[in-house]
């Protein structure tokens, strides 16, 4: 299991240790109401944004028995990542392989803490809220829909082979060839034979065939 932080711009974190717990908080809307000789009475409204939290550190040097990978980032660095991110009104992709948790989330909380006796390391907790967009319509283009016209196609030819870049994502290159995405696991089943058994392991000089 390994836990990442994609920006869908370029950036990717890729967290050294992994998290002993991962706690996602599930809430319904409701509107209260009180009504005279009943009392209150609720009415669902749906569901709240999920809240997805966790904690863990970011350590100054590698040690095998609890880091992921050897070229750990800097701790500093990392932080300041998480702070950006944070203070970023875009979203970023929470992908735990081995999990259904493959989402776009804001990243709403960062508290980060030091302790004493292990200088360099940086602990820190995390909270994400799932990410919902919401497409405004100008009255133009709901006066056009209205008359049952259709926006225009986008006709722009996708390649039939990408060459994978450095710091690239399937979740980037579906979104730069399909403007979506979501069409990152249609890419991997396409060129699961190139890519391995892993879908986030992708290497620059990769050619990947484009369903």
């Amino acid at each position: 299991m390994d836990f990442f932080l994609i920006d869908p711009a370029g950036p990717k974190l890729h967290l050294p240790v992994n998290p002993g717990e991962v706690a996602i908080r599930r809430e319904k809307l409701c509107d209260t109401v009180t009504i005279i000789n009943l009392g209150e009475v609720e009415f669902p409204r749906g569901e709240k944004v999920k809240q997805i939290t966790f904690s863990s550190f970011f350590p100054k040097e590698y040690d095998p028995s609890y880091c992921r990978y050897p070229e750990i980032p800097s701790p500093q660095q990392a932080m300041n990542l998480l702070t950006a991110w944070m203070m970023s009104k875009k979203p970023v992709r929470l992908l735990i392989t081995r999990t259904i948790i493959n989402v776009l989330v804001l990243v709403s909380v960062h508290t980060s803490a030091f302790k004493g006796g292990e200088p360099g390391d940086v602990y820190f907790e995390l909270a994400c809220h799932t990410w919902r967009e919401v497409k405004v319509r100008s009255a133009a283009e709901i006066s056009a829909a209205s008359k049952g016209a259709e926006l225009r196609p986008d006709t722009r030819p996708i390649p039939t082979v990408y060459m994978v870049k450095p710091g690239d994502t399937l979740w980037a290159i579906a979104k730069l060839n399909y403007s979506s995405g979501s069409r990152w696991s249609d890419i991997y089943e396409a060129n699961r034979g190139v890519i391995g058994p892993s879908p986030d392991l992708i290497l620059p000089g990769q050619k990947l065939v484009m369903p």
